[in-house]
């Protein structure tokens, strides 16, 4: 089946903006997005009727519920939103026989690893947050089998709440910060993930077989420290930055101190050429100075 009308949730989300960006640039394919307003994530049984009217031949699923201190006391809005919303729209995408790719995160792991994490490396959360999206990981591709989850970590845009605009922001309010500097991860441009997802689409289209999880991460690693000294770098800022240690910046919900996402299997099976995170996040500052 050609895959023409792909539906978008989380128009408003960074991965949804971006998508929403390259649009132009794929002129055979026609994307609806929906935020919350139109489609919410929260309420699973509304699904069915909405995804009727659009009629789609692929359902990107970007929405999440990502606030992770949160969720440690919301537990069950992030999980109908990160565990049973996605069940549902695999089993929906699975009833009209057409494509579902939906993401997961870095924080299915445990933190514990020294080399980066394999897609069948054993899920282990260690935090609530990881646990709705192991959840809803295991219970999409338990009802579809042929669903495409893509695993990233530490997103970053030119739109909507990130690491990146935080950084710049507060470089420029305060004198110095502290930022933790002994936990380690790949940096991810939502643009940059928005294109490989489009590519997995073509793919699709052409008859390839995809199916199953995937991680997608600029390559390169890095800490929080080293990453916001970047940021002050190509940002051109003026900030005292100390690195401190994760025990000294106690938050509600723990997080992994390694989550190095291994991209090989994306790389290459869908043919994707994965830029640097320090090329990306140049691109990016650039993109927020110019807005």
């Amino acid at each position: 089946m050609a895959i023409h009308k792909i539906l978008v949730t989380g128009a408003n989300g960074q991965l949804g903006w971006e998508l929403a960006q390259a649009a132009h640039l794929f002129p055979h394919f026609e994307f609806v997005f929906v935020d919350r307003n139109a489609m919410d994530l929260s309420k699973p049984s509304e699904f069915n009727g909405i995804i009727e009217l659009f009629n789609p031949d692929a359902i990107i699923n970007t929405a999440a519920y990502t606030s992770v201190d949160k969720a440690e006391t919301e537990t069950q809005l992030a999980n109908t939103i990160n565990a049973n919303a996605v069940k549902e729209l695999a089993i929906i995408a699975k009833q009209k026989n057409i494509p579902f790719i939906t993401y997961s995160t870095d924080y299915v792991f445990n933190g514990n690893a020294t080399s980066p994490y394999l897609t069948d490396t054993p899920l282990e959360p260690v935090n609530f947050y990881g646990k709705t999206k192991a959840s809803g990981e295991q219970m999409a591709v338990e009802a579809n089998e042929k669903t495409i989850i893509i695993r990233t970590s530490w997103v970053f845009s030119s739109h909507g709440n990130n690491f990146v605009k935080t950084m710049m922001r507060l470089m420029k309010e305060r004198d110095a910060l502290n930022i933790v500097g002994d936990q380690k991860g790949r940096p991810t441009y939502a643009k940059d993930l928005a294109l490989a997802s489009i590519k997995i689409l073509t793919l699709l289209n052409e008859g390839k077989s995809i199916a199953g999880i995937y991680h997608y991460a600029n390559t390169g690693e890095t800490t929080w420290f080293d990453f916001a000294s970047k940021i002050k770098s190509l940002a051109g800022l003026e900030c005292n930055l100390t690195a401190i240690t994760s025990d000294q910046f106690p938050t509600p919900a723990k997080r992994p101190r390694y989550s190095v996402l291994d991209t090989s299997k994306i790389e290459k099976e869908a043919n994707i050429t994965i830029p640097n995170w320090e090329t990306a996040l140049a691109q990016c500052i650039a993109e927020i100075k110019n807005a």
